[in-house]
């Protein structure tokens, strides 16, 4: 078949998104099939621009930033996302390509209008991959209310969904939200659970030995430090260890919430953590290997579940994983059935003092433990049956 695959993150970009998206497609191409990726891209001085690789066609279409600006310029960016995407793709040497199936990426929520056109001139099923349910989370964290701004996102959550065949939710807790929220909606709805392609080991920027925190065994934070993540608590974990020597915190990435807990770390003099600035995904694996337990912060007011892709990167590297997230979120269930971590879901630092005092009573690398996580991540979360089960989709009958 040959797949338009249509998101807002692709490499050069480091996000996990990103590395999603690239290994999605580097497994559809291994699968036999044709690939063109269509990206949003700000940083271009013309309306399209296309790159061919076999049978991979990645074509750049302008549009506004939508990164790392402010709330009102973001929000008027994606609102006008699909119409500017579309006015440059009529602009392009593939206005007028036809597809055997059409597949996009969520967040964002506003590829709804360029998807409805590609999907009608292309008379072709589609597939929504589905990891962000925007704007409940945001109401959830208190960014918004439920007034006239809600019901505009949620008209256009809603459109979104009705372009789709079928809809690829994270964990099975999602499939409810559907059920109470959108039950009238003409497709499918299923579990297409994360993936992450084996990564190779190299060299990393990070040289922990060469920083404050070597000789220390590691807890590691990577990806994203923002709203969503509930942060806090990890700094006030790092806190309660400060005479521990033996202890250290390592947070790469970057998000609205780096500069705030900087200075809360620097205000505490808290010398057992390190803040790195976003490194490549290539360089992620190699840098797990210098850790010892891998963290996870989701914030508590949170309703409804993901599996953040720094999860999948800690199973890959065989990291223990400490977690603090929302309550009854999937991801509890996987990390107690599969015996590969700790959790809890109180949002109490003492709690979380006492899980992380269990994985450090452990001789890490513990082995056994280890081989849970690898297998987890070989067994679940494969770009393998994320692709057979979405080409399963884009050929079944209407």
């Amino acid at each position: 078949m040959h797949i338009a695959l249509v998101a807002d993150a692709y490499p050069p970009m480091k996000t996990s998104g990103a590395v999603q998206i690239r290994d999605l497609v580097a497994e559809f191409l291994n699968q036999g099939h044709q690939v063109t990726v269509l990206l949003p891209d700000a940083s271009l001085d013309k309306p399209w621009s296309l790159q061919c690789e076999g049978n991979l066609e990645i074509l750049r279409l302008r549009a506004m930033e939508t990164k790392d600006v402010s709330y009102s310029r973001r929000a008027l960016a994606e609102h006008l996302l699909s119409s500017f995407m579309y006015r440059n793709l009529r602009k392009s040497p593939l206005k007028d390509r036809q597809y055997d199936g059409i597949v996009w990426y969520s967040p964002s929520i506003f590829f709804g209008g360029l998807v409805a056109k590609l999907k009608q001139a292309s008379g072709c099923r589609s597939y929504l991959i589905l990891r962000d349910i925007f704007p409940e989370w945001a109401v959830d964290m208190g960014l918004i209310g439920r007034g006239m701004i809600y019901r505009y996102f949620k008209g256009k959550e809603k459109f979104q969904y009705r372009q789709a065949d079928v809809i690829g939710v994270q964990t099975p807790s999602n499939l409810d939200y559907f059920r109470q929220e959108h039950d009238d909606l003409p497709g499918r709805v299923e579990v297409l659970n994360n993936w992450l392609a084996p990564q190779p080991g190299g060299h990393c920027s990070i040289d922990i030995a060469r920083t404050p925190l070597a000789g220390r065994r590691i807890f590691v934070y990577t990806g994203n430090i923002g709203i969503a993540q509930g942060m806090d608590i990890l700094i006030r974990l790092a806190e309660s260890y400060t005479n521990d020597t033996s202890v250290g915190f390592l947070f790469v990435g970057r998000g609205t919430a780096v500069a705030r807990l900087r200075k809360e770390v620097a205000d505490l003099k808290l010398g057992n953590v390190l803040f790195q600035d976003e490194i490549p995904p290539e360089e992620i694996a190699p840098l797990l290997h210098q850790c010892h337990i891998g963290l996870i912060a989701l914030d508590p007011r949170h309703r409804n579940d993901n599996i953040p892709g720094k999860f999948l990167a800690y199973m890959q590297a065989g990291l223990p994983v400490l977690a603090t997230i929302n309550p009854g979120n999937d991801l509890e269930k996987m990390i107690v059935e599969h015996q590969v971590g700790e959790v809890i879901s109180d949002n109490y630092v003492d709690s979380l003092r006492q899980k992380a005092d269990i994985l450090l009573a452990l001789s890490l690398p513990d082995t056994a433990l280890s081989q849970r996580c690898k297998d987890l991540a070989s067994n679940t979360f494969s770009p393998s049956a994320a692709v057979s089960q979405i080409a399963d989709a884009l050929r079944a009958s209407s």
